[in-house]
């Protein structure tokens, strides 16, 4: 039976934050439903490890991405975004 969780890990360089994400969710459904033999349940582990370092990746861009938009001097927050008095 071929296993989805058996690409490579390669193929991880194209996913979105979204695509691995969900198939990261899969994986740990799969995992915690158990019935998978010890290779499997290995390999469901390693792709597992690998979306949850995509899905960082992409989480940490996110926030750096936002840290500079925040730094810039003479950006003004949209109204209703400034503190609430």
């Amino acid at each position: 039976m071929t296993d989805d969780a058996t690409t490579a890990p390669a193929a991880t360089d194209t996913l979105g934050y979204e695509q691995a994400r969900d198939e990261l969710i899969e994986v740990v459904r799969r995992l915690e439903a158990g019935g998978t033999t010890l290779e499997e349940s290995l390999a469901l582990w390693e792709r597992g490890e690998e979306l949850a370092k995509v899905c960082r990746h992409w989480l940490q861009g996110a926030r750096a991405r936002l840290d500079e938009a925040l730094a810039q001097p003479g950006k003004e927050q949209p109204e209703g975004q400034g503190d609430a008095g």
